[in-house]
Formats: structure tokens, C-alpha cells, sequence
């Protein structure tokens, strides 16, 4: 049996920022890994001064950013597929969303999509956000929203059967990658191996800010091995992130000691695996191809 997995996010640049070592541990296993991108993340912003590619930002970001995900892609190894929807953009206090966007098409016309691909490639696991998005971005809630009612309807034969036969995904799980015990671990040794690294203080400043979050994490992914394809698949967005970014580019040698893993919850599930994990597919059986 090939193991597949699907995982769900709002824009491209976010399955490299939150995922992309674990997706290619699991292609180095032989595991199927697809990436759903909701929206194509044309309503977001140059953020790298440097990009060489500016002109063609400035002029066709839509664009530009298709090209970054599918260099991305080839990176982790992995399949992609787009859902269509138009990025909702950021928008300030009061500000009303475009009436075309992500977050204020219907739910269920914008699950409809992906209750078809998940028929289609009928993965066992699942991954996506929290209710809150992870943070509070509109096409990040939305992405949450339209995962779970596609997940529900693509296992009820009695919905949408025009979009294919049935399929029960096996396990949900929302990534919980950023989160406080992984910061202060990385912070503490990154202290005493390398005092005056300029990540520390950022550092600092993400672990006061998750401090108050509980960690929920069930599921801890090992993927030392896979940090380099990780940062090269953040890299290929280089519309978003700039090649040195204190936010995302730690020292791997320093995370391989600290923090060698990517952390999950495991929200649903209808196959006995104890927790904690270490597998997204723990439980998972031939059976559970049928």
C-alpha cells in the first residue's frame, strides 16, 4: 500500500514555512505527498528587497509566484495542486474583503474542489490549520474551514456524489510547528553554541510570544535529515523571504540537536494509534485503502 498524504494550506510559501521537511521525509520514504495551495497568494506583497526577480513582481505577481511554488515543488519532491481561489489579502481594522476573495466565497461552493480532489486522491492523512488559522490571516481560517467540511463531505456518500465515490480520510491533524517548547530549546542551545548569533533575539521575542499557548502537539515528526530541503523549498519564495530571514533560516546544526522535529496534532482520527506519536500515518493499515 502507498501511503498518501494530503496537506492543506492557504498560500504558497506556506507548505515550505510549515511542513516542507516533513513532506520530504515521507516522499524519501516513498510515501505520495500533495500540496494544495487554496489561494495563489496574488494579494500579498514583495517582502525580499533584494529579489532579483522584482520587475516581473512588481508587473505579475500572481505570476511570480506560480513560477516560486513550482520550483518549490521540485525541491520537496512532492505534487501540488491549486484550488482556485483568489488570496483575500491582509486587510486593516474595518476594511471590507474583495468580493471575489477566498474568504467570502460560500463554503459550500469553496469546499467543492477539495472534496473532488480528496475522492480523487484519496489521502489517509490529512493536515491543516486550526480554527484560528495559526494566526489570524482570513484565507488561513478559511483554509481551516474548507478542509474540515471537505474532509466530512467527502466521506458522506449521500453529498455530492457527482463529484466521485465516497472516501473517509483516516487522520486530521493541524501542524503546531511554531510553538514554545521548540523555541526555547533552539534558544537555550543556540545560546551556549553560538552566544551572538542575530537570531537569538528574534528568538527571544517568538518564544515570549507563543509562551502563553499550550503545547498541543500529539505527533512529533523526526525530519533532522530534511532541514536543507526545507530551507531551499522557503527559498525558492524568495518573493516572501529573504535568503537570510531571522524569522525562518536557523542553524540546522543547532536545530538537528535541539529540535530535530516538525509537530503536529492529531485532531481526528479512526484508527488506533497511542500517543505520543512519531509517525502522521502510525495506525494506518491495508485496511484502511479499502
Amino acid at each position: 500500500m502507498t501511503l498518501r498524504l494530503l496537506a492543506v494550506h492557504a498560500h504558497p510559501d506556506d507548505e515550505s514555512s510549515k511542513g516542507a521537511a516533513t513532506y520530504a521525509a515521507y516522499r524519501a520514504r516513498g510515501a505520495r505527498v500533495m500540496i494544495v495551495s487554496c489561494t495563489g497568494g496574488e494579494r500579498g506583497d514583495i517582502l525580499n528587497a533584494g529579489l532579483e526577480r522584482r520587475p516581473m513582481g512588481e508587473r505579475d505577481l500572481a505570476g511570480l509566484r506560480r513560477i516560486e511554488m513550482a520550483e518549490a515543488q521540485e525541491v520537496m519532491g512532492v505534487e501540488h495542486r491549486w484550488l482556485g481561489y483568489a488570496d483575500s489579502g491582509l486587510p486593516e481594522n474595518g476594511e471590507v474583503l474583495a468580493s471575489d476573495c477566498f474568504a467570502t466565497i460560500p463554503l459550500q461552493i469553496s469546499a467543492q474542489p477539495l472534496v473532488r480532489l480528496l475522492r480523487d486522491y484519496r489521502p489517509h492523512v490529512v493536515v491543516t490549520y486550526d480554527q484560528n488559522g495559526g494566526y489570524p490571516h482570513p484565507d488561513h481560517i478559511r483554509t481551516h474551514e474548507v478542509t474540515m467540511r471537505a474532509v466530512d463531505e467527502a466521506a458522506d456518500t449521500s453529498v455530492l456524489p457527482e463529484l466521485g465515490a465516497s472516501w473517509a480520510v483516516s487522520k486530521v491533524y493541524y501542524e503546531r510547528i511554531f510553538n514554545a517548547p521548540r523555541l526555547l530549546a533552539v534558544h537555550a542551545a543556540m545560546s551556549e553554541l553560538s552566544p551572538a548569533h542575530p537570531s537569538l533575539e528574534r528568538l527571544e521575542q517568538l518564544a515570549g510570544w507563543m509562551k502563553d499557548r499550550p503545547d498541543t502537539a500529539t505527533t512529533r515528526v523526526p525530519i533532522g535529515d530534511f532541514l536543507e530541503v526545507r530551507d531551499a523549498a522557503l527559498r525558492s519564495h524568495a518573493s516572501q523571504v529573504k535568503p537570510e530571514d531571522e524569522f525562518f533560516f536557523w542553524p540546522n546544526d543547532v536545530l538537528r540537536g535541539a529540535w530535530p522535529f516538525e509537530d503536529y496534532e492529531l485532531v481526528r482520527s479512526s484508527v488506533d494509534s497511542p500517543q505520543p506519536e512519531s509517525d502522521l500515518f502510525a495506525g494506518i493499515t491495508d485496511e484502511s485503502d479499502a
